[in-house]
């Protein structure tokens, strides 16, 4: 991505500044082993499966080692395993880290005349002339791709790929016989990647910047401009992704993913003519994304795990410090940037688990280096891509001081004071990588995340489906659904000299925090028309102790990945006293609960995802139209008894005392501030703020598919035959708008469909004649696939019924595949259901007919002319392929199936009359 001009004056610059130097000296001893010995080239496409890549006995994820293709091995019990599914996970590591070591060793070379660095990157290059076609496109998990499951990652290995090729040809270093094979593979990429656009994604930045990699390699000014200035091009992105606050709209760790794609296809576009950081508001704009994690950074300068962000993953990362370098080196002189990377880099060099990304593999495969004998990371540390652009760093004018803030694009407020850090989540559903969690409080005091949120699991687990739930998070729950299903809105954030406050609003739900010199005050409001089932859970991290004399007697608590339930009766009615104790570094949390009506439950559930073993935690739990549920939560360091600690706790009105051994600290709440009076002092808060304006929804759209069910006399014989049925109203699944495909086009004479539905008054009736040289499934018997969370049965020939209300408001659905000797498989969608499904199959010379009996008590309540929602679905599995190759809709389709599962909105379904 350097010109021969850039090349030569960073050639000159290196011997002048000593950070490049040993950045130099890095990237040198990181490819000796490569040098010494030719790595492993897999011959094979990476698979994402439930099994591969993670140890059977603690469900640890295995180190990645370039250098061992066979054996992998297992961080947590040393344990050491093999096998395909391993193989295939270790598969998909490989090829990004070869691609990595590409782009390296063609730097060394044209930096340093190294012809063996050179002649290796060249090889490397080589490696995939043939090997990138024979890998086949199927089987991908999210958009087409030769070498992996999902078309993301196929741009991540192809922006060092050809950043490797661009370097070698711009340092005049290129085999010219290596070209040939480069151009068809970019050329191939580019079909893939251009087809397959996946709008307002992190991983369509990605996608834009590898098209803007091959528009460099091409010399191609078109492309060049439609992958940098289209819609969903990096403006676009940086424009309507990253919001005024600074952060990416799905949350921190999409952040960092999104603005590493982003800044890579800037400096792509820099090698084709487009400066975008010349335009005074583009750079602005790319600034406050820079500096955007830093705003909600935790104390302990870990992001916090909002949405789908893993858990405890430190800013401090070589793949995130060079980032700040690189923007540090195109903004220029900029204080609060210095800042910020100098605090970073005081940081303890992180080691935890989750400090390796596909994005940044470059310390993999090398000896371990001792904490104590490297304690931080330097600017040594980072990659080839921070050589190209790190300028000098200039000493820090000042140090880095975070305060309190209200992310407004976000939702999320954020309350400090020295190291105690406590945030509201105030913002909208986002669906996608969003999690139920309005009005969610995390906390972090004492060098303690006493109450994170927990972020997200494995995505091919489980458990996944904790960790994206409301239960999980320390939000409230109305009728069990998270703050009732309404958006959330900041009403007030306020810093002040010595407290600062908040207050959330979600549909009927309120959440007030303060936090002060001491504690931190959170009061939980609601206010219904009814009475409402309202829990609040507490996922404190450390032993918990009641301090409040009472017993606990077991209860049926029935919640999905919850067991052990056990209610507290305390021995009096009125505040309720704990304790949290963290026992590595001896802090203790106190807390102190008044919460009339409450009932106080502790149960067992999933831990964090880096230690998932089961622990406990709190709910708090009511029916009632109004609650006022008072915390506060005691910072006070051992022992007890120190005159900050909280020692009671009173609620009267709108006023609220917390008294200490050194006195009572009063909150008086009033329609336009907050006071807060304490040893002769008065401090008001303010900073109410207007209501947004109702998010616009668009109306969902239903489909204009529309059919008859003509009425029949008597049922039909349902044996697989369309004896009975009434056939004068078909419908028709032939045509490329009704199919969602994986890889391939859609083409009728391999796989149409033909249905018909008919009613008596009691049922639905549904025959599904299917036209498909050859049926597919899979039989009871067969090994489960084992490839992700979703119903191993997709992914076979079968059917998927869907049937609604007229208005989407109600909706069921049944997924149903052929079985041994007539039968079929069935299972419904979404849970329970009143409805019931029965039927049979049988071959046909042209592939299979379903009949299908479909009772709801509804049915029997309808007369002719009442209209309902009604879609099927008919998946189509290919041989050869695991999953599923693609899916007719009858209500239309016209896109890709994947990550749909046997989800579908029943909104968007079409019309069903009945005759």
């Amino acid at each position: 991505m350097l010109t021969s001009e850039e090349l030569s004056a960073l050639r000159a610059a290196i011997p002048a500044d000593p950070d490049l130097a040993d950045l130099l000296n890095t990237l040198r001893a990181r490819a000796r082993p490569v040098l010494e010995s030719f790595p492993v080239v897999p011959e094979v496409k990476a698979l994402l499966s439930r099994d591969g890549g993670f140890c059977p006995h603690d469900g640890a994820p295995l180190r990645f080692d370039p250098w061992s293709p066979d054996h992998h091995r297992c961080p947590r019990c040393g344990s050491s395993f093999s096998g395909e599914r391993h193989h295939r996970h270790w598969a998909r590591a490989q090829h990004l880290w070869l691609a990595e070591r590409t782009a390296e060793l063609s730097l060394i070379a044209a930096v340093s005349d190294d012809a063996s660095a050179a002649a290796r990157a060249a090889e490397l290059l080589a490696a995939y002339d043939e090997l990138y076609f024979q890998v086949p496109n199927r089987d991908n998990v999210l958009g087409p791709s030769h070498l992996f499951f999902s078309t993301y990652l196929e741009s991540l290995w192809l922006t060092s790929y050809l950043a490797g090729a661009v370097l070698l040809r711009e340092g005049g270093l290129l085999p010219p016989e290596r070209a040939p094979g480069i151009d068809r593979v970019a050329e191939e990429a580019a079909a893939l990647l251009g087809e397959f656009n996946e709008g307002f994604s992190n991983r369509q930045t990605w996608h834009s910047a590898a098209l803007t990699a091959i528009a460099v390699w091409f010399d191609d000014l078109e492309l060049a401009r439609t992958a940098v200035e289209s819609r969903t091009g990096l403006l676009g992105h940086l424009a309507d992704g990253f919001g005024e606050d600074g952060l990416w709209w799905e949350g921190e760790n999409y952040h960092l993913f999104a603005l590493r794609g982003l800044m890579q296809g800037i400096h792509w576009a820099r090698a084709m003519g487009f400066d975008l950081l010349e335009d005074a508001e583009v750079r602005r704009h790319f600034r406050a994304a820079l500096l955007g994690p830093s705003q909600s950074a935790l104390p302990d300068f870990t992001y916090p795990a909002r949405r789908d962000s893993r858990y405890g993953v430190s800013l401090a990362q070589p793949a995130s410090l060079e980032l700040w370098e690189i923007g540090r080196a195109w903004l220029g002189n900029d204080a609060e940037l210095d800042a910020w990377l100098a605090a970073l880099y005081a940081q303890p060099k992180p080691s935890g688990p989750g400090e390796t990304y596909d994005a940044w593999l470059h310390d993999a495969g090398l000896p371990p280096r001792s904490p104590a004998d490297l304690p931080t990371c330097r600017p040594a540390d980072l990659s080839w891509w921070a050589l190209t652009a790190m300028q000098p760093a200039p000493a820090p004018a000042s140090e880095w001081r975070p305060e309190s803030v209200l992310l407004g694009n976000q939702g999320l407020a954020v309350l400090r004071d020295g190291d105690r850090y406590a945030s509201l989540e105030c913002g909208r559903a986002i669906g996608g990588h969003g999690h139920p969690d309005r009005l969610h409080l995390t906390l972090h005091a004492n060098g303690i995340h006493w109450l994170p949120d927990q972020g997200t699991g494995s995505y091919v687990h489980p458990s996944l489906a904790w960790y994206r739930s409301a239960l999980a998070h320390n939000a409230p729950l109305l009728d069990g659904s998270n703050a009732g299903g309404a958006d959330a809105w900041c009403e007030a954030f306020e810093a002040g000299d010595e407290w600062s406050w908040c207050r959330g609003k979600a549909g009927e739900a309120r959440r007030t925090l303060v936090l002060g010199p001491t504690h931190l005050l959170d009061l939980l409001e609601l206010e219904a028309a009814d009475a409402r089932e309202i829990v609040l859970p507490w996922h404190f991290q450390g032993r918990l102790q009641l301090e409040s004399a009472g017993h606990w007697e077991p209860l049926e608590l029935e919640l999905p990945f919850v067991s052990e339930a056990d209610r507290f009766v305390p021995a009096q009615e009125g505040v309720v006293a704990f304790s949290v104790q963290e026992e590595a570094k001896g802090r203790r949390l106190g807390g102190h609960l008044l919460a009339p009506g409450a009932e106080l439950v502790r149960a067992i559930a999933p831990g964090l995802p880096t230690a998932p073993e089961p622990r406990g935690f709190l709910l708090l739990r009511a029916r009632a139209s109004a609650v006022r549920w008072l915390t506060v939560l005691d910072f006070a360091p051992p022992p007890a008894d120190s005159d900050a600690a909280v020692t009671s706790l009173e609620i009267s009105g709108e006023l609220i005392e917390v008294g200490m051994r050194r006195g009572t600290i009063r909150y008086r709440f009033t329609p336009a501030a907050l006071q807060v009076e304490h040893a002769g002092k008065q401090e008001t808060l303010s900073g109410f703020r207007r209501a947004p304006r109702p998010a616009t929804r668009t109306a969902a759209q239903g489909s204009d598919a529309e059919a008859l069910a003509p009425r029949i006399v008597a049922p039909p014989a349902l044996d697989g035959t369309l004896e009975g049925f009434e056939l004068a109203a078909p419908l028709t699944l032939d045509t490329e708008l009704q199919y969602r495909r994986s890889e391939e086009p859609y083409d009728p004479e391999r796989f149409s469909a033909q249905a018909w539905v008919n009613w008596d008054g009691e049922a639905l009736y549904l025959a599904a004649e299917v036209r498909k040289p050859e049926l597919l499934v899979r039989g009871p018997d067969v090994p489960p696939l084992e490839l992700d969370n979703e119903p191993e049965d997709i992914h076979s020939d079968g059917l998927q019924v869907y049937l609604g209300e007229g208005d989407g408001s109600e909706a069921w659905g049944f997924l149903v595949v052929p079985g041994e000797a007539g039968s079929l498989r069935t299972r419904p969608i979404e849970g329970p259901s009143p409805a019931k499904l029965s039927g049979s199959w049988a071959p046909t010379d042209a592939g299979y007919l379903v009949t299908l009996r479909l009772d709801h008590p509804g049915i029997s309540l309808l007369g002719p002319g009442a209209r309902l929602r009604f879609d099927l679905l008919i998946n189509e599995l290919q041989p050869g392929r695991q999953r599923r190759a693609g899916q007719l809709i009858w209500s239309g389709g016209n896109g890709w199936i994947y990550l749909r599962g046997d989800r579908h909105d029943i909104s968007h379904a079409g019309t069903l009359e009945l005759g």
